[in-house]
């Protein structure tokens, strides 16, 4: 069985068809940067792009960068405001004519890596951790998702929300180095170990893929694990989540 899976980020909206039963992609990934608005209209009309490009036609599983609840936004994250209340489910159907399951893409990722990937089989809760424009995070007890989990969310300092001081994109906008973006990461990664007190942290996201770079200013005593699946986790667990139905409430 082969569905498509469309991963939604703040910089980028990347897609690719997935084969459920192995996990792999059977076409490139293709991939269109965000548009600099971050509303609503736009980027359906990339996702759509998206959908023309592999010229397909079935159910469709995205992974949104937001708390998702029922298909609706319930917080614009690191979006445009008017995302709020969005249904997003209704807004990309109307735009593609094909029905979709829209998850939160940190849930996805890792739905991806339990299933696939470094987590399959692992018991006890996991968290996953995505780095990119944001901190996303999922979580999952003895293999079950635990929806909505927004632990880059937490206050900081001055900060509304830690993911503003210790996201990828705070690396690249501040032109940090990995070491000292990872003294920065790891601070996070002590609240996330203080807050939820995890068996394992699995990390996704495009600074996942670096991890080497920056291990060594990890310094929690839980096993702190790249996801393996890399940028494709997204894509990956939002096809499977199609093909399960996955969504919840």
């Amino acid at each position: 069985m082969e569905v498509l899976g469309i991963d939604v980020g703040g910089s980028g909206i990347k897609g690719a068809i997935v084969n459920i039963e192995t996990g792999k992609l059977v076409t490139k990934r293709h991939r269109i940067p965000t548009p600099e608005s971050r509303k609503p209209e736009d980027m359906a009309k990339v996702v759509a792009q998206i959908v023309k490009h592999f010229d397909y036609k079935g159910k469709v599983g995205c992974g949104f960068p937001t708390v998702i609840k029922r298909g609706v936004c319930k917080s614009p994250g690191n979006l445009h405001k008017s995302w709020l209340n969005t249904n997003v489910e209704e807004l990309f159907k109307k735009k593609t004519g094909l029905d979709f399951t829209v998850v939160n893409d940190a849930d996805i990722a890792g739905y991806a890596s339990m299933n696939y990937g470094t987590g399959k089989d692992m018991e006890g809760l996991v968290i996953m951790l995505t780095i990119g424009t944001g901190l996303g995070s999922g979580a999952f007890l003895d293999g079950k998702l635990i929806p909505n989990f927004e632990l880059g969310q937490i206050p900081y300092k001055k900060y509304k929300k830690i993911e503003l001081w210790a996201a990828g994109s705070a690396k690249d906008r501040e032109g940090l180095t990995y070491k000292k973006w990872g003294k920065r990461f790891n601070k996070f990664l002590k609240l996330v170990d203080l807050i939820v007190s995890p068996d394992t942290i699995l990390l996704g996201g495009g600074a996942s893929k670096d991890f080497d770079e920056f291990k060594d200013c990890i310094t929690i005593d839980t096993p702190v694990i790249p996801a393996g699946l890399q940028n494709h986790a997204g894509i990956i667990g939002a096809a499977a989540a199609a093909f399960h139905n996955i969504s919840y409430h």
